[in-house]
């Protein structure tokens, strides 16, 4: 049965050559993404800033409403078409994105790291990204056998195969998929897949490419239950993290406890974080819950 560890953890991603937190504060970020800087809205930064001054080539300017909106407004030349960055052997496209991400998610740095370190010296683990966005932690799992990507955006998935080209990777096992994540993985489980690892990083709302409605305290546990469906004893993880709700990491160890009780292992749940350049200070990103059956 898997063993819930209820002290929550903190898994603190630190900087890389193409992405570093500069410095938080005040309701915002300042981070560098390759040769560029940039500021974002961020409410957890409530702190003051090491440095009074940021020089930015740009800042997102949200909306008035909590859920989204705004505005990037730029002091510096910014290439609109993106740029390439990498992250080990992973190359990629950043892009300043109507939605205040430049294209993808560098918190999860230490998720990639942590997936790869389950899956040590296999080259034939079979692996699902459920909500995959534009790719790298696919091409990051790629290494280690063939990955299903799903996500319910055809720009996405569009961008994520450009980003395998990008790093020369286009030849890796990966089925790239334009689904609802939800009712692929529920499709798998009629067919009795199963899969060595999955991880997912659903929204608090979205829309899938038939325009199914999913709203995360609703629809995750009948996800989550088919993801335990697709995994068994012989599987390696399951990874969950979630952004800007109101909710508990242990909630989501709880859940995963109830749906994981067939299976040995532990589970284990708390922050995300990004650790700033210079000075160590942690900024919380998203809370996570995973469950983990190394060998």
């Amino acid at each position: 049965m898997a063993q819930l560890v209820t002290q929550p953890l903190i898994l603190a991603g630190e900087g890389w050559a193409d992405y570093g937190l500069v410095d938080s504060g005040h309701g915002r970020k300042l981070e560098r993404y390759g040769d560029y800087r940039f500021v974002r809205p961020e409410p957890q930064a409530m702190w003051t800033p090491r440095s009074e001054h940021w020089d930015a080539h740009g800042e997102f300017v949200p909306g008035s409403d909590e859920d989204g909106g705004g505005r990037w407004q730029f002091d510096k030349a910014v290439p609109r078409d993106g740029w390439p960055l990498a992250w080990n052997e992973v190359s990629f496209t950043a892009q300043c994105t109507p939605f205040r991400h430049l294209g993808f998610f560098p918190d999860m740095a230490p998720v990639w790291d942590w997936m790869r370190e389950m899956l040590a010296g296999r080259t034939d683990a079979s692996t699902m990204n459920l909500f995959g966005y534009t790719g790298v932690g696919t091409l990051a799992l790629s290494a280690h056998g063939p990955v299903t990507h799903v996500d319910a955006s055809k720009k996405s998935v569009a961008q994520a195969r450009e980003n395998a080209a990008l790093a020369g990777l286009q030849d890796r096992p990966v089925r790239w998929m334009i689904d609802d994540a939800a009712k692929f993985a529920a499709r798998e489980v009629r067919r009795g897949k199963r899969y060595d690892g999955i991880i997912l990083d659903p929204p608090k709302f979205g829309r899938g490419p038939t325009g199914e409605t999913w709203r995360l305290e609703e629809h995750l546990p009948g996800l989550l239950a088919d993801c335990r469906k697709l995994l068994d004893a012989d599987s390696r993880f399951l990874f969950l993290t979630v952004y800007a709700v109101r909710m508990s990491s242990l909630a989501l160890a709880g859940l995963m406890e109830e749906l994981f009780a067939g299976l040995p292992g532990k589970i284990e749940h708390g922050d995300l974080s990004v650790r700033e350049d210079e000075e160590g200070r942690l900024l919380p990103t998203a809370i996570f819950a995973r469950w983990s059956n190394p060998e």
